[in-house]
């Protein structure tokens, strides 16, 4: 008789600040990336436009806040839909939320080596022809290449090295953007100029909708939360703690940075330094503008590389989700024995997204913009699907434990309908609609992604003998006992036996 061999899963040692700081890396870092292509999108309406964004990241986090603590697995969104909608919804969530994660460990990279080209502008503008494809900057492309397998090679060693990189560098940018917006506001903004722009330098209405659809990617980090649930020490006290200090957080941040930079600069000046906006801004703070841009551009380089890195693990994670889930192959779902971390889903994924910055170098457009286009597709798509599952959770799952509930809740019988959920629901809805409307490169390779992953389960399924549109048979309510058994929640637990039983009485009496 062959020897059973043991189990080899994810492990929990995220802390509070560690999980902060895997949502701060992916949200926080994305406004140094975001401002340049926002700004010249939305002039003088900066502000407006991730303000708009704003709110609908606020349902979106409420809602993920609650799930996130109720179902604190690999898999974020797209386990939340498949669990409230069925799988072939679920792989749809996980096909979008894969876009996004493959396309932003490309984007940051690509933002990360522009940051350190701040100190190198020849390699910042260096640009070749080589035949049909113009202006390419080779120089760019292979740094960010270099950064993108330095990342593999950082997860593969395991979440316990790349948290503690996010933790300490964390800390770090959030103390040089306090300093930028303190010192902006106190020693060099200019209330004239900030409303002369406001005033005389507003975009046309597709304008601040298309710069609306890309601040959105200034508030995508907490679905980095929700994928390292599965590895976060007691999540439902940790999750909705650093959920929801990321929404107050972030929101301050992005609405700050381009508040701040109206009135110090103009909007051209900053849309016209895209590699390097949060840079160029430091420069020109009073007294301390010498030693603020070179030091930005050095941790801004690092923050928007950890963001780059959550898109590493969260891709990594949600493969591990999706092979356990009998979504895509179990090869994908393979963990080292050694190092506890999806080697094989970490090394195809960075693959994936290596591929995808060079198609961003070689697309005749600027390769940031390139890829903002596609990371705003898949991250509203995610979300629309994961808000609904919501909704759908509270309707078929009212019994389970929710350490906390997105509030303002309308009782029908056993049910709570969330009404911010049901926002959240209409918010994305739209976003979704407004980037098919103005991204060209999103409303094509988007939907072409989504159908290439539909047409890969299709054959999976259908191969391993699994319903393509049906979903597999699951108990919910043990694997429910069994997360909370697994996550230390013992309280939780015992409460939800208590209901489980109480359930069970209930049906047995009607009968």
């Amino acid at each position: 008789m062959a020897p059973t061999t043991e189990r080899v899963t994810l492990r929990r040692e995220i802390s509070v600040w560690g999980s902060f700081c895997w949502g701060y890396a992916d949200v926080g870092a994305d406004v140094y990336v975001a401002l340049g292509l926002v700004m010249a999108a939305a002039q003088g309406a900066t502000p407006l436009a991730f303000a708009i964004a704003g709110i609908v990241y606020i349902f979106v986090g409420l809602a993920y806040t609650e799930m996130a603590a109720a179902y604190p697995v690999a898999g974020g969104g797209q386990y939340f839909t498949l669990r409230g909608l069925g799988d072939f919804w679920g792989l749809m969530a996980g096909a979008a939320l894969m876009l996004d994660y493959t396309v932003d460990v490309a984007l940051f990279a690509i933002a990360s080596a522009g940051y350190i080209n701040f100190f190198f502008p020849a390699a910042r503008e260096f640009a070749i022809n080589i035949g049909p494809f113009q202006h390419v900057n080779l120089i760019w492309l292979a740094e960010t290449l270099v950064l993108i397998a330095l990342l593999a090679v950082l997860n593969i060693k395991g979440i316990r090295e790349s948290s503690l990189f996010n933790e300490v560098l964390g800390a770090l940018d959030m103390l040089m953007e306090t300093t930028i917006i303190v010192i902006g506001f106190a020693f060099a903004w200019k209330p004239e100029l900030f409303l002369h722009q406001w005033q005389n330098e507003f975009p046309t209405t597709k304008q601040l909708l298309y710069a609306v659809s890309i601040a959105v990617i200034s508030y995508v980090g907490l679905e980095s939360v929700s994928q390292a649930a599965q590895e976060t020490v007691r999540p439902a006290t940790v999750v909705p703690r650093t959920s929801l200090a990321l929404i107050v957080v972030v929101l301050m941040f992005a609405l700050a940075f381009p508040t701040v930079s109206l009135g110090i600069v103009n909007w051209s000046d900053i849309a016209q330094r895209e590699g390097d906006p949060v840079a160029y801004l430091a420069t020109h703070l009073p007294y301390i503008g010498f030693l603020a841009g070179p030091m930005s551009a050095i941790l801004a380089a690092t923050i928007v590389l950890i963001s780059a890195n959550t898109g590493v693990m969260g891709s990594s994670r949600l493969a591990y989700s999706m092979a356990e889930l009998g979504l895509i192959s179990n090869w994908l779902s393979h963990v080292h024995p050694k190092f506890r971390t999806p080697v094989r889903s970490i090394l195809f994924f960075s693959g994936v997204a290596a591929a995808q910055a060079i198609f961003a170098f070689f697309s005749g457009r600027k390769a940031l913009e390139t890829m903002a286009n596609m990371y705003a597709f898949g991250a509203m798509l995610a979300y629309l699907l994961s808000t609904t599952a919501l909704i759908a959770l509270r309707i078929k799952e009212p019994h389970t434990p929710r350490p906390y509930k997105v509030p303002l809740n309308i009782r029908i019988g056993e049910t709570e309908i969330p009404v911010l959920g049901v926002l959240a629901v209409v918010g994305t809805f739209l976003m979704v609609v407004i980037v098919l409307w103005t991204h060209e490169i999103a409303r094509i390779m988007g939907p072409m992604w989504v159908a290439a992953w539909i047409v890969y389960y299709a054959w999976y399924r259908r191969k391993t003998g699994k319903p393509v549109f049906g979903s597999l048979q699951r108990n919910w309510d043990e694997e429910q006992l069994a997360i909370l058994a697994d996550t230390g929640e013992w309280e939780l637990y015992e409460r939800f036996q208590i209901e489980l039983k109480r359930r069970k009485r209930h049906s047995a009496a009607t009968q």
